[in-house]
């Protein structure tokens, strides 16, 4: 109980020093700030593009390629292969019987940024007549929906706000035909940065003969064994099944963790800039409290008491630095929509999406630069001679 004490009654009188000390502490809490409100913004880029991925994915649909294909861009299926996969167990039907799913077909198109006219690709989605069934949260905002076998586009609304020429009414000339878009809607999920039509209009248009992926509406989540085993069985099928989200999830898996990488090596190269800042401060308020450390050595306080009121003054600046740099990047970053280039087709469009597990990384790691830069002035005020500290009075 002593040695707490003394902790607390020397914390106490480090902290009250603190306003003559404002310059050099406030350096502290501005480096870990900076530390912080970076590392959390790039992360929050890693956890957007998540999140919109993995919510165009549901565990209750699966996705059909062509075997080997790691994406639909890569992907080719003949025709007949969307009515054998209509077939297999597991697939749920409609009320005339019908098979519920949407062979699908993609294409690439370049437009261009409304904020500074940058070139970009976005993809084309031809889908079947079941869509609207199968993805129930697709809605039509503006306008109206695509007539079959017409050359009509619906668009996404996060990609008409993002990109120019995609309003109502515009045209856009691809290789094969000349589009009209008709209406814009909403998924919340990835599709939203996509353009819909009609697959057979998009496969007369660039003049392929099948499509390049099949999404299908299982009876539940758990048909997905019958339903993949039944494709594996059957001979005159080649290709691969997964669970929708589980497909949106792996697209998203490389960029994510190139993401990640690049957060955490900017973090670490801000973060030792961090350090020597903590380090220089904590010396100096050492070196300002010679006469203070030494007398209260001189009347029995411990080396402990120094080493951890020190540490806790160091943590406290860093917590506030954690603070700050936390809500910095949730006031600045948090919603902001941005896009990406990924493995799904095209650019995503997505926002970045600040969430109470980032900021405890970022408070985590304010705490550890204020330990790390701490600790060696802490050390050297407990190891104070105290003679040679009186003397310096």
């Amino acid at each position: 109980m002593k040695t707490f004490r003394q902790i607390g009654s020397v914390t106490a009188m480090n902290l009250r020093s603190l306003p003559q000390r404002l310059g050099t502490s406030f350096v502290i809490v501005i480096g870990i700030a900076g530390v912080v409100a970076v590392l959390i913004s790039v992360l929050a880029m890693s956890t957007g593009m998540l999140r919109t991925l993995q919510n165009a994915g549901r565990d209750d649909r699966a996705m059909v390629l062509r075997n080997g294909s790691a994406a639909e861009s890569s992907s080719a299926l003949p025709r007949d292969t969307a009515r054998l996969i209509g077939d297999a167990a597991g697939v749920k039907r409609d009320a005339d019987g019908k098979p519920i799913l949407s062979a699908e077909g993609m294409r690439v198109l370049t437009v261009y940024k409304r904020e500074d006219g940058a070139e970009v690709n976005v993809a084309i989605r031809g889908v079947g007549p079941k869509m609207t069934v199968l993805r129930p949260e697709f809605k039509i905002v503006e306008g109206r929906m695509f007539q079959s076998a017409l050359t009509e586009l619906v668009v996404g609304r996060a990609a008409s706000r993002q990109f120019r020429g995609l309003g109502i009414g515009d045209k856009i000339t691809t290789r094969g035909a000349t589009w009209t878009v008709v209406g814009v809607f909403t998924t919340g999920d990835a599709h939203e940065s996509e353009l819909m039509t009609d697959v057979e209009a998009l496969v007369s248009a660039e003049r392929r003969g099948g499509y390049q992926s099949v999404t299908v509406q299982l009876d539940s989540a758990g048909s997905f064994g019958a339903f993949k085993d039944a494709l594996s069985a059957n001979p005159a099928l080649s290709v691969d099944v997964s669970r929708e989200r589980e497909y949106y999830t792996q697209q998203s898996k490389t960029i994510g963790q190139v993401i990640t990488i690049v957060a955490y090596v900017v973090g670490s190269i801000m973060a030792i800039g961090a350090v020597f800042a903590a380090l220089n401060t904590m010396y100096s308020a050492v070196s300002a409290r010679v006469r203070d450390i030494a007398t209260l050595r001189a009347i029995g306080f411990g080396g402990s008491a120094m080493v951890a009121s020190v540490l806790v003054e160091a943590v406290l600046l860093a917590l506030l630095g954690g603070a700050l740099g936390a809500a910095l990047a949730w006031v600045f970053f948090n919603g902001h929509t941005v896009s990406t280039l990924t493995g799904v087709g095209g650019h995503l469009i997505f926002d970045l999406t600040v969430t109470p597990e980032l900021i405890g990384v970022g408070i985590v790691w304010a705490c550890a630069i204020g330990l790390i830069g701490g600790l060696f002035p802490a050390i050297r005020a407990a190891r104070l001679p105290v003679a040679t500290a009186l003397r310096a009075i």
